[in-house]
């Protein structure tokens, strides 16, 4: 094995684990982070179940996942559900990880706007007594980043973070992810959801590589699998 090929990301699934799969079997990696857009119709492990003997699956959460209570469930309540790097920084392979999963949403935050609201616990503070739990929120707002927790991410060091969202690279990107990049030291940003294989660089000298849905990158950003 390369040590190029010790950690795969997979671009949005949207339910077609067979590029994923196929690549486990061929460069048997250590690990495998899955950016997000899983269109779960059943758990998460029941699409991986040919390869979870053979390397450690990690994962972040996309828009897609928060559609419904099932796609939800199926993801967030799966025998994988120990293995969301969603917020926190994970060694994985001998390199820490970051992750950032969900969207911008414009009724929490949408750079470069500022917040609508400050954090979580302040928006649910405003709630009805129906919603005073974080597990109480809709789905919809379940799927946002939420500023407070954005910048509690940066107070943290990792080599690589994963996104669903795109940093400024793109077209469609957000400046602050590449923000939230530099303070943590990341030197690689692999992202999801949009759907194109791109390689570009960034406010110090980080490199990122978008991975389209479908496939599936190494280490270097060398496309191993296409869609």
């Amino acid at each position: 094995m390369s040590r190029h090929n010790r950690i795969l990301f997979a671009g949005d699934p949207h339910g077609n684990f067979n590029p994923l799969i196929a690549a486990v079997h061929k460069h048997r990696p250590e690990a495998v982070i899955l950016l997000g857009d899983y269109d779960l119709a059943v758990p998460l492990e029941s699409c991986l179940q040919e390869i979870v003997d053979l390397t450690e699956i990690w994962w972040i959460a996309g828009n897609h996942d928060f559609e419904s209570i099932d796609k939800y469930n199926n993801l967030f309540n799966s025998a994988f559900s120990d293995k969301n790097l969603h917020l926190k920084v994970t060694e994985i392979a001998g390199l820490r990880i970051a992750g950032l999963g969900g969207i911008f949403l414009g009724r929490v935050w949408y750079p470069p706007q500022q917040p609508k609201w400050p954090g979580k616990q302040h928006y649910l503070q405003n709630q009805s007594a129906k919603i005073k739990h974080a597990n109480d929120l809709p789905l919809k707002y379940k799927s946002a980043i939420w500023h407070d927790e954005f910048e509690a991410l940066k107070t943290l060091k990792a080599d690589i973070l994963v996104s669903h969202e795109a940093p400024g690279s793109h077209r469609h990107g957000f400046k602050v992810i590449g923000e939230l990049a530099a303070a943590m030291g990341v030197k690689h940003i692999f992202h999801g959801h949009l759907h194109e294989n791109y390689a570009g660089i960034i406010k110090n000298n980080i490199k990122v590589r978008g991975v389209a849905n479908g496939a599936v990158t190494d280490l270097l950003g060398n496309m191993l699998s296409e869609k």
